[in-house]
This record gives structure tokens, C-alpha cells and sequence, in this order.
């Protein structure tokens, strides 16, 4: 049983099988030594979000089947790199987050503010 965090700092929570996402094909954002590019932000593609990360060279359209990579379409949850993440911020094109299947490790790179901004699953204020 994993004991990954999220950046809300409660367990990890799966961000998809349909298509089955994360470095380790798991369904989770989790992360170790060997995901140099941290698949971390548990996200759901948009339209602009996919026609962006394609202008930048990040093609998450095309399917790769030799690595295993359907190709995204809107509407698709996956698990993207943090600092593509920051990277799309930083244009305004930044596509939601589920913040409870984000791992904690995403804070390294990206303000916990500016995730909420764009979660889907935004705690409530108490």
C-alpha cells in the first residue's frame, strides 16, 4: 500500500485508468528516484490546455503506443510533469487540477494557491 501524500497532505488518490495514467502506469501521480520529469499534477485536459502543449513541443494528442500513450482528448485526466504544470501557468493556458490526486511533491515547483485556484476538487473553507 503506497503512503503517498497529496498536496493537501492526506493520501494519494488515483487520477485515472481511462486512460491509465502516472510514470508508473498505476493511475496515481506518484513519483520516486527514477521520474526525472515528475509526473505529479493530476490534470483535465482542455481543448486550449492540448493545443498549447503541443506549440510548446509537448504533443499530448498523438498517440505513442511504444510508450504505452493513448493521446490525450478533452476531458481526459492525466498525470503531467510539474514544471509543464508551471510552465502553462505562467502562459494564463494552465488546465484544472484535482488536488487530492496530486502528489505533495508538486509544491516543490508550484505555490499550493495557485493549484487551488485551478482544482476541481477545492476544499471548503471551514
Amino acid at each position: 500500500m503506497s503512503t503517498a501524500r497529496n498536496v493537501l497532505g492526506t493520501p494519494l488518490k488515483s487520477c485515472s485508468t481511462q486512460p491509465l495514467t502516472g510514470f508508473y502506469r498505476n493511475g496515481c501521480c506518484d513519483t520516486g528516484l527514477d521520474d526525472t520529469g515528475l509526473h505529479t499534477v493530476c490534470i483535465r485536459a482542455t481543448a486550449d490546455f492540448l493545443a498549447f502543449s503541443k506549440a510548446v513541443g509537448n504533443d499530448l494528442s498523438t498517440p505513442m503506443p511504444l510508450y504505452m500513450f493513448p493521446g490525450l482528448k478533452p476531458g481526459d485526466q492525466w498525470c503531467l510533469c510539474a514544471e509543464r504544470w508551471k510552465q502553462a501557468l505562467d502562459a494564463d493556458m494552465a488546465p484544472p487540477v484535482i488536488l487530492e490526486a496530486t502528489h505533495i511533491t508538486t509544491l516543490e515547483f508550484v505555490d499550493l494557491e495557485d493549484l487551488k485556484r485551478y482544482a476541481l476538487d477545492a476544499p471548503t473553507e471551514a
